[in-house]
């Protein structure tokens, strides 16, 4: 369709010299310049991250040839860009619409280049779900300099040029000719490269995911269509048959279970792990702990992993559920035991929707949130004596399940994660830009972390070592996923689980039973000390194995998950066959 210039028409001015009326101010000859020139610069500029992946791609050829893939590779996404525009090309539609995609293609950019991430629906969920404290720590001023650099002059174009009015009917078969035109442009600058482009991005699949801003575009679509997937307006019943084993009819003291959330933790940077550096002084002095060294996430963020580890699905059928379902704390609760979840992070993510549930992490407490910041998770054993005394008297006396979700090494303010008296390793990264230090610094600033986390678990420990005396004590610590620290130039968490580099995935498996709970259990430390060293074992076992070491009866425990199981049968064999090893009594 032509470009129809504006004309100027003479006016007389109250002094009778001409001037030009309102219809000769500069303006779109339609909103296809619009469209066109914002896809450029989209396609250009904001695209950097793409572009550079692409050019780092082994087996190009030679220059000629990769210059030619590049510039067709442009032009399908300047296209899908135009075509994406055109269909919002409406006057007082299309400019919001317009400064929108600059906007998010300048924020994608920034994090792509800053962290080596790229944006799916999984990634956009956990930003949507994060809260002011979180978000605050990716504010710096590269952010803001980046964005401003990226959107600014075509956000000032935008607000310079006005477009015309135009018949809605005529409007209607612009924006029909403009999608035509782009979807034909993508298509012919497809056909020219489409062998390679094809094998391009099925070797290469996080290309996909930095396409800039379709990307956030093609996540957010996935993510307002969920519901249509999926039935979210109703959380289906699972374990209302839970009931209690034979470890609690005659019972001199309840069942105490604390189970520590941890965040960020990297299996790899536990020096009870063989890690060469010593981050965990007080856990690596014990010899009673149980550390699975082969445990892996079912995601890699907080949105993805947390309610994945407490469902029951494990997490291939979790990720293709059509219903959302109760997960393991509605079970314990179903079977009588008092629940609580304390969180000191940005919330449970479902998970306990449906128990009792507190939040430490806006507490103003100075002893554990120096000036004001985040609390450390020692907060959360702040007053836990008093919150569980005020869970129901009888649910007490049966067994309790207690939830510590931390803070943990959440990024990219590793800094703030540790006490000034915890912070062994030296100099660390005090910026939440992480570009701006060595890497040795965000890993000293990461290990710090680490180390704190090492100085709660310990104080958890001797929590409930002051409990033994009423209660069977026991812990298990899990992080939720692992963390990148600038391999590869990857940094935090969040990718895509296909494509994740193994630290994102690999996460540390902590347990601790009392001597009461590993008789309780039929189980014993030594044991499995020797099978989780070197066995693989997931989320998926986590469900399991909570309602196995609780001794919850339910359909919907699975044995085959329980990682306590085997040590368990191990015992029941050896004591049926002690009796027949001793002499018999002569009469």
């Amino acid at each position: 369709m032509p470009f129809i210039l504006p004309r100027l028409r003479p006016a007389r001015a109250a002094s009778g010299s001409l001037r030009l009326d309102d219809t000769a101010r500069p303006t779109f000859p339609s909103s296809a310049r619009l469209a066109v020139f914002t896809s450029l610069w989209i396609a250009t500029v904001c695209n950097v991250p793409l572009w550079a992946a692409v050019l780092d791609l082994p087996g190009q050829g030679a220059a000629p040839h990769r210059l030619g893939f590049l510039l067709a590779f442009g032009a399908v996404v300047a296209a899908a860009n135009v075509a994406l525009l055109s269909l919002l090309g409406w006057r007082g539609v299309a400019k919001p619409a317009a400064a929108v995609l600059v906007v998010m293609a300048a924020f994608g950019a920034y994090f792509m280049l800053a962290y080596g991430v790229v944006i799916d629906a999984a990634m956009l969920t956990n930003v949507l779900q994060t809260d002011v404290h979180e978000a605050g720590d990716l504010l710096n001023w590269r952010l803001f300099a980046t964005v401003g650099v990226l959107a600014g002059p075509p956000l000032w174009w935008l607000w310079r040029h006005p477009l015309p009015r135009r018949p809605l009917l005529r409007q209607a078969l612009h924006n029909a000719g403009l999608f035509a035109a782009a979807i034909a442009v993508a298509v012919l600058s497809l056909l020219l490269v489409f062998q390679e482009f094809a094998s391009t991005m099925r070797n290469h699949t996080q290309l996909r995911y930095l396409i800039n801003p379709l990307n956030s575009v093609y996540a957010l679509g996935n993510i307002a269509t969920r519901p249509l997937r999926m039935d979210t307006r109703q959380i289906l019943p699972i374990g209302r048959d839970a009931q209690l084993g034979a470890s609690y009819a005659q019972q001199a003291r309840p069942p105490l279970l604390v189970l520590v959330l941890g965040e960020t933790g990297r299996a790899g940077n536990f020096a009870l792990n063989g890690y060469s550096r010593p981050t965990t002084p007080l856990l690596s002095a014990r010899s009673d702990l149980i550390s699975a060294r082969n445990a892996w996430a079912c995601g890699t963020s907080t949105a993805a992993s947390v309610p994945c580890m407490f469902s029951h699905l494990g997490r291939t059928d979790f990720e293709a559920r059509k219903n959302n379902f109760e997960g393991l704390m509605d079970v314990l609760q179903h079977a009588g035991l008092a629940v609580l979840w304390v969180d000191n992070q940005s919330g449970c993510k479902g998970a306990c929707d449906r128990i009792p549930h507190a939040d430490t992490s806006g507490e103003k407490d100075p002893a554990h949130c120096a000036g004001g910041s985040d609390c450390l998770d020692t907060i959360m054993l702040k007053g836990l004596d008093e919150r569980l005394a005020a869970l129901p008297a009888e649910q007490r006396q049966r067994g309790t399940v207690v939830v510590l979700h931390q803070m943990g090494s959440h990024g990219p303010a590793y800094a703030k994660r540790s006490a000034p008296e915890r912070k062994r390793f030296q100099p660390e990264c005090q910026s939440n830009a992480l570009q701006e230090c060595g890497r040795e610094q965000v890993v000293n600033a990461y290990d710090n972390s680490i180390v704190e986390t090492d100085f709660f678990l310990d104080s958890v420990l001797k929590w409930l070592a002051g409990h033994e005396n009423k209660a069977q004590t026991a812990m298990i610590y899990v992080a939720d996923h692992g963390e990148s620290l600038g391999e590869n130039n990857i940094y935090l968490h969040g990718l895509p689980y296909a494509i994740a580099p193994d630290v994102q995935k690999h996460v540390p498996w902590l347990t601790w039973l009392s001597p009461a709970m590993q008789a309780r259990a039929r189980t014993s430390t030594g044991c499995l000390q020797g099978q989780l060293a070197t066995q693989r074992i997931t989320h998926d076992h986590y469900f399991h194995s909570v309602l196995g070491l609780m001794d919850v009866q339910t359909g919907v425990y699975d044995p085959a998950l329980d990682i306590f199981r085997d040590c368990t049968r191990a015992a029941a064999a050896a004591s049926s066959v002690a009796p027949a090893a001793q002499p018999r009594a002569r009469g």
